[in-house]
């Protein structure tokens, strides 16, 4: 599992990295500020946007408390449907689950669609490792394949790629000689695609909703790739994370609305495929052998805990979208397939604390992402809260808790807090130089990480319960 990448790299060198990469976080901030406006003319028009994310919480919320009763459900319905399904309490049990299925049937060209399971368990350099060629087929996962780059969106993860970049891409590696117009470049891919659908042995995608009731998958999508995948390929393998599940197509109904709207700004999506097992006899299209793979991979450690909400995410990226963080450290700031306030409360509680460094941190705690979220996780409390678990499990900095301790400790006397302020204030027209703002300063290392993007104002000479004190003495007079 890979969930979180930045291992090598602390969150401060990520972001100054991104930073320093101007368009990066500039194209972040156009699709933000894109984003914003399409997905309040959804919200406007869907009538009751309230009622929907108060309909959606209540029925994820249902589905995580009797998550048991659905994941079985679901298996029992897709096994009658003629599906075989598997179960995989690991990435790594999940990924040998598909190596078999592909030994199996001697598959020598695997295509797939959009899935970030399959990023984060490393479907990919499980099955080149093998020496078998697997062919990412959404239009944005195939640059980055080809670019052997990160995603930075979770439902757009090339954003932070130009068209101009794309199209140096393709005539470097796969002879595209074409202009760098989006039609041209994407016209050069459904060509070059075309003949690998219609050779591979498997095709596999993710799974957006599974649906108890019926033991179908849904793939949402704008492009007809995922169709492809998972019905021109004679197999097809479909990955379904165990917090994917919803009871009936009556939810499926409210939660395609929820996602469509927060994730792109839009009424609907171009595909909404539902699969339910694989072909029959009287049908032409489609796979005649399907398999469900099952995945928990951590998720089941999410109920019961302070951390269950984050169970409800449908992945729609919109708190991304709205994350004044994420406008400029960009998703690869957070190190992490994860990025945005979802990543930041997911990667954290999967990869722990011990891997994460400051990653809980990557969060200025304003709440857009509460406001913005379909289904009403409090994101922005369960990010604090990692804050919290992670001192009290001893991962915090020993400097920093010995500052706070410090800090505990005058601010809960009255004659060291007097003592501090009088000082403080001294000290701080001292570095100041007389100015009412300290800037820019290098000679105390802790004040320099403000200073450097921002001016610090000094403290006034009389205390603000002092000039109170003398105001109620001169009314009393």
């Amino acid at each position: 599992m890979k969930i979180y990448y930045g291992e090598q790299t602390s969150l401060e060198d990520r972001t100054a990295a991104v930073l320093s990469d101007d368009f990066k976080h500039q194209a972040i901030e156009r699709a933000q500020d894109i984003f914003y406006k399409k997905r309040l003319a959804a919200v406007q028009s869907a009538g009751d946007w309230e009622g929907m994310r108060k309909a959606g919480r209540t029925i994820r919320a249902h589905t995580t408390q009797y998550l048991d009763y659905y994941v079985s459900s679901f298996i029992r319905n897709a096994e009658k449907n003629g599906a075989h399904v598997y179960v995989a309490s690991k990435g790594q049990q999940a990924v040998q689950h598909v190596l078999d299925i592909i030994q199996n049937n001697d598959a020598h060209l695997i295509v797939k669609s959009k899935s970030m399971m399959s990023e984060e368990i490393e479907l990919n350099e499980a099955i080149e490792h093998k020496g078998i060629p697997i062919v990412e087929t959404d239009c944005a996962e195939h640059i980055l394949q080809t670019a052997h780059d990160k995603p930075s969106h979770i439902v757009v993860p090339a954003l932070h790629l130009d068209r101009t970049a794309i199209s140096k891409l393709y005539q470097q590696t796969s002879g595209y000689k074409g202009s760098n117009e989006p039609e041209q470049i994407t016209h050069f891919l459904r060509t070059h695609l075309r003949p690998i659908f219609l050779k591979a042995d498997i095709g596999i995608s993710g799974c957006n909703f599974g649906i108890a009731s019926t033991g179908s998958v849904t793939l949402v999508s704008n492009e007809g790739n995922g169709r492809m995948a998972n019905s021109v390929p004679p197999i097809h393998i479909v990955l379904v994370g165990i917090d994917r599940i919803i009871p009936d197509l009556y939810s499926l109904d409210l939660f395609t609305s929820l996602l469509v709207r927060s994730a792109v700004g839009s009424k609907m999506t171009s595909y909404v495929s539902i699969s339910t097992g694989a072909k029959d006899t009287t049908e032409v299209d489609g796979p005649s052998e399907v398999h469900y793979i099952v995945i928990d991979n951590g998720r089941s450690s999410f109920l019961n805990s302070d951390f269950e909400a984050m169970l409800r995410c449908i992945r729609c990226g919109a708190c991304l979208n709205i994350c004044p963080v994420y406008r400029h450290i960009t998703g690869h700031g957070y190190g992490s397939i994860y990025p945005g306030p979802m990543g930041v409360v997911m990667t954290t509680r999967l990869a722990d604390y011990a891997h994460v460094g400051d990653l809980p941190y990557a969060c200025s705690l304003c709440g857009a992402c509460d406001d913005h979220c379909p289904v009403s996780i409090p994101l922005h409390s369960l990010i604090r809260l990692h804050r919290i678990h992670k001192i009290n499990e001893g991962y915090g900095s020993k400097q920093d808790a010995r500052i706070f301790s410090l800090v505990e400790n005058v601010l809960s006397n009255v004659a060291l807090y007097s003592i501090a302020t009088h000082v403080g204030a001294f000290g701080m027209k001292c570095i100041a130089h007389g100015k009412p703002f300290i800037t820019n300063t290098t000679s105390i290392a802790a004040l320099k990480s403000w200073t450097d993007y921002r001016d610090l104002k000094v403290m006034p000479k009389q205390r603000f319960r002092t000039w109170f004190k003398h105001r109620i003495a001169e009314e009393n007079r």
